[in-house]
């Protein structure tokens, strides 16, 4: 998963026309940890996506204006847009963050 690390790669990675996922974590986070123990399977196995993560406390703005209120979570993008988001109650397993996936219809 890539590391977006500036406002700028943010905004140019979600403005794209094909959906992208976007992790939204803390370094202090115990369930961001757990998610990381099994999210590379998943990565694996939903390749029509781009798979990128930023710091939540390094973008409370971004956190804020997209309704992030837990983490982790996971949040898709097209055209600039937030069109799914998996919020951090129901990214606890890997069959929830699959269950997720799937219902997109992507």
């Amino acid at each position: 998963m890539e590391e977006i690390t500036t406002l700028e790669t943010f905004e140019s990675i979600i403005s794209g026309s094909n959906p992208v996922i976007v992790k939204f974590y803390a370094g202090w986070c115990p369930d961001c940890t757990r998610l990381n123990m099994f999210i590379d399977d998943i990565i694996n196995d939903y390749g029509q996506y781009k798979w990128y993560e930023i710091n939540r406390d390094n973008f409370p703005e971004l956190a804020e204006k997209y309704n992030v209120m837990g983490i982790p979570s996971l949040l898709i993008y097209q055209n600039g847009e937030k069109t799914h988001h998996l919020h951090s109650a129901n990214a606890k397993s890997p069959e929830q963050v699959r269950e997720f996936l799937d219902s997109t219809g992507y």
